[in-house]
């Protein structure tokens, strides 16, 4: 019992030194949690899609993914672009901040664009295959039998992660009613979107 209490712990403390830092997606269900806008759905899809890859990291999928250089190039290239967009729309909210918040809620943020806009941002990004499926696989290989442990401690890590990021971000909400406040989230918003996107499509 104290070894799959120890495997279960290690596997969370993993999981979460790996996704704590700050990254598209993290952004992405920040803002969303701000603007109580699809947060269930959008911290759903992270953590289910954490689990997927987590269990096929565990399973020895890791090695196969690092077999297939192309297809990795491929995805680091789609999604550098599609994170350089998102990155240019976040930069014309600060510019143009009557493109912010309520109206871009009200004419485009509806639950379908957040859910396809979040699921962009799991799976086109090479870094999660090679974080999450290959390291963490790797590192649940090496406890043997309690693997699965390990990898069900990551995964649950990864739900407490996205559940107070995503339901958390809305006690912001004293400081960006403050005007200008906004502008500045997005401003960190386009930053980090832009700077991860070329790092993509220049690392492909």
């Amino acid at each position: 019992m104290n070894h799959a209490l120890t495997a279960a712990a290690a596997g969370f403390g993993t999981g979460l030194s790996l996704i704590v830092a700050i990254g598209a997606q993290n952004a992405f269900v920040l803002r969303q949690g701000v603007r109580r806008d699809a947060v269930l759905a959008v911290v759903g899809i992270c953590a289910l899609s954490d689990a997927a890859l987590i269990a096929l990291g565990v399973g020895g999928v890791g090695a196969v993914v690092v077999a297939w250089p192309g297809a990795l190039r491929a995805i680091g290239i789609v999604g550098g672009v599609f994170l350089l967009c998102y990155g240019a729309l976040a930069a014309r909210r600060v510019l143009r901040p009557g493109t912010g918040l309520r109206a871009e809620g009200e004419a485009a943020g509806s639950r379908r664009r957040a859910v396809l806009t979040c699921l962009a941002m799991t799976w086109l990004n090479p870094h999660v295959y090679l974080d999450t499926v290959f390291l963490l696989g790797s590192l649940a290989a090496d406890r043997g039998p309690l693997r699965w442990t390990f990898g069900l401690g990551a995964a649950f890590a990864s739900l407490c992660w996205f559940a107070a990021l995503g339901f958390g971000a809305r006690l912001l909400g004293r400081f960006l009613a403050r005007p200008g406040a906004w502008r500045v989230l997005d401003g960190l918003v386009a930053l980090t979107m832009l700077a991860l996107g070329a790092t993509l499509v220049a690392g492909s």
